[in-house]
């Protein structure tokens, strides 16, 4: 029997529902002024949440407009930062982890978008051949939060020859340094268009893919690490067409090789969770983070990855965790309970990231990875608690369906 998130998380229907129920419970048990007090509060309120969402809204299209015109670096770095602080700031009015990564998603294709025009006009000439900008990574996920970093690759056109892969080698490198001004930290891994490895032309990109998912190269971890970041990929800006090319390369191959695609099950299955004795949290013993747990790696991306090896078997073309999981339930690999259950999973644990990203930002704290449950409420810690086990029950099923041994 699956674990269940403790309380499930009702649809939006579900939930209007339910609470325009116990409203109509409440009314006749009030006399008639008491009923228009409270119907005359319910409305202000939800007016005034009303607002403040739109507020936001239109706060951050004024701005997005301003990115798509702005030429000067500096300027798009301080767009970039009063975007950040907006999306801080209703994250905390609102918890909403759906919103803040649709946001923060779109503003910074928006910037990643300018940031390529502009370096196309600092080039001595125009782009020689067609090219897109493809993330990977939560970015490829659509999942972006506060902090963010490159993790970008290029595909050209293959007319261009040596003249192209010449000039997007000098344009790849103005790239990265031009996105490090503007707010996106260089990937610690190399994940950038400046390295040979995450640059080429589209039959430069085939052969290279066959090479990693047919392990031609020596380096087994590395070629696991490259499929796994690769298999999140997505569109940002330039030719749309062209990075469609590539993305469903990407994932015809992952699906045609089942042993590059069973690599990647073994490692997800592995991937250890903050669950000890008794299926109580396991927490540092000693140190500096006593009595925490990495949520990044104990928590949040076991479920990532373990949910992205069931949608690339499954032919899923999304690449959100949680779309994800809404697909694979409608074809039936998760029950409705299951798929609730690992979205509420995925909510709680993004959540407190995020909130942990809020503390480094506000210098509260220094590490955005580090989590005591034992300083949550006891309800907020036993809903992260059974999400672990829930995670835990989604990495034996795919121990099964991919007979690891």
């Amino acid at each position: 029997m699956p674990h269940q998130i403790y309380p499930p998380e009702p649809g939006d229907g579900e939930l209007l529902a339910e609470l325009l129920g116990e409203v109509h419970a409440l009314l006749p048990l009030l006399d008639r002024d008491e009923g228009k007090k409270l119907l005359q509060g319910l409305v202000w309120h939800s007016s005034e949440e009303l607002g403040k969402l739109r507020l936001y809204s239109s706060r951050e299209e004024a701005i997005i407009e301003r990115v798509r015109t702005e030429t000067d670096y500096a300027m798009l770095l301080k767009l970039h930062e009063e975007l950040n602080q907006l999306e801080m700031e209703r994250f905390l009015n609102f918890y909403s982890v759906t919103a803040l990564h649709e946001n923060c998603t779109w503003y910074r294709d928006a910037l990643a978008g300018r940031a390529l025009e502009l370096v196309a006009d600092e080039m001595p000439s125009p782009p020689p051949v067609p090219f897109a900008l493809v993330s990977m990574g939560s970015d490829g996920r659509e999942e972006q939060t506060l902090i963010t970093d490159q993790d970008y690759l290029i595909v050209y056109s293959d007319e261009g020859g040596e003249e192209a892969d010449r000039y997007f080698q000098e344009y790849s490198r103005v790239l990265v340094e031009r996105l490090a001004e503007i707010g996106f930290k260089k990937c610690s891994g190399g994940i950038m268009p400046v390295n040979d490895n995450w640059r080429g032309s589209l039959s430069q990109w085939q052969r290279r893919l066959h090479a990693i998912v047919r392990y031609e190269t020596e380096d087994y971890g590395k070629n696991m690490m490259d499929l796994i970041v690769l298999s999140d990929a997505r569109f940002v800006a330039g030719d749309a067409e062209l990075a469609g090319k590539l993305v469903s390369l990407i994932r015809s191959l992952l699906q045609d090789y089942f042993m590059a695609l069973w690599g990647m099950a073994k490692a997800a299955t592995e991937m250890k969770l903050a669950l000890g004795f008794l299926k109580r949290f396991w927490t540092e013993g000693s140190g500096e983070h006593k009595g925490s747990f990495n949520l990044k790696l104990l928590a949040w991306a076991p479920l990532v990855m373990n949910v992205r090896i069931l949608a690339i078997n499954q032919g899923i073309p999304a690449t959100s965790t949680v779309k994800r999981i809404e697909l694979l339930e409608k074809e039936h690999s998760f029950s409705a309970n299951m798929a609730r259950g690992l979205v509420a999973a995925y909510r709680i644990l993004t959540k407190h990231r995020i909130l942990l990203q809020i503390k480094v930002i506000k210098g509260i704290q220094n590490d955005a990875y580090y989590l005591n449950p034992y300083s949550l409420p006891a309800d907020e810690r036993e809903r992260i608690r059974q999400a672990l086990l829930l995670i835990e029950d989604l990495q034996k099923t795919i121990h099964t369906n991919f007979s690891i041994v």
